[in-house]
Parts: structure tokens; sequence; C-alpha cells
């Protein structure tokens, strides 16, 4: 059964400084997503800390807030009939030695402590991850 929902998409500080962002949300955008809100920013760490909530006190949550705050980064919302899976199938692997060729990951990333892209995991994430980043207003339905 198809379900429409959205879902969050970061592009991290080293696809924006690689000049990927383009390449990456044109394949979301020919996959059928539609864009439902976008902005760059510069997360600081209360964003990140917030972001990255489930993952404090474990031993690379420092270097995941560390990376997310170096630079830049595209925030997006994408829409679309089971987005949360497809997305996550399109970026491979978080680990990106594990990703597939044709995955996001696969062909941009080498190491997964920058690996280009996070996607919510699940509907109720996206749910939360969204609201860290846009408000109601920014949202178009």
């Amino acid at each position: 059964m198809d379900i429409t929902q959205s879902t969050l998409v970061l592009l991290k500080p080293d696809a924006v400084q690689r000049k990927l962002c383009g390449e990456i949300l044109s394949r979301f955008e020919r996959k059928g997503l539609m864009l439902t809100a976008l902005k760059l920013l510069k997360l600081t760490p209360a964003m990140a800390a917030e972001h990255y909530h489930e993952h404090t006190g474990k031993p690379f949550y420092p270097g995941l807030v560390e990376f997310i705050t170096s630079g830049p980064v595209v925030a997006m919302v994408l829409t679309g009939p089971n987005a949360v899976k497809i997305v996550r199938t399109m970026m491979g692997s978080t680990n990106p030695v594990d990703a597939p060729s044709g995955t996001i990951r696969g062909d941009f990333a080498t190491v997964m402590s920058q690996n280009i892209v996070h996607g919510s995991d699940s509907p109720a994430s996206a749910q939360r991850e969204i609201a860290i980043y846009f408000s109601e207003q920014e949202l178009v339905q």
C-alpha cells in the first residue's frame, strides 16, 4: 500500500563543500519525490544536539556534532508515496563502504564520518526532525 509521507533530508557539510547538492536533489526529484521545503543553514550545537539526541552519550556522538556544525547544510523535506523508505534506499548504507554503486553514498562518499546525506529513519523520526528545521508555514503542500 502506498502511503504519502514526508521525510527530512540533510545534505551534510561535505555535500555542500563538494558542490553535490544539485545532483543529489535531482536524483530525488527524478525518482518522483516532491520538494516541499528547502533551506541552507549552519546548524548550531544546540540544533545538532536536538537532531542527534538519541545518540547522546555514545562514543561517536561528539564527532557527529562537530561534523554537522562544521559548515552549511541543506535541509529539505521530500514528500511522496513511501518517501521515508525510498529516500533511505536511495541513500544507501550508512557506511559508504557497504553502499552499492548507484546509491548516493555509494557514488559520493568514502568514509562513514562524512557520508554526504542524512534521511529520517522512520515516519515518527521524520515528523520530529522536520519540526527542528521547518515551521508549519515553511512547508508547501
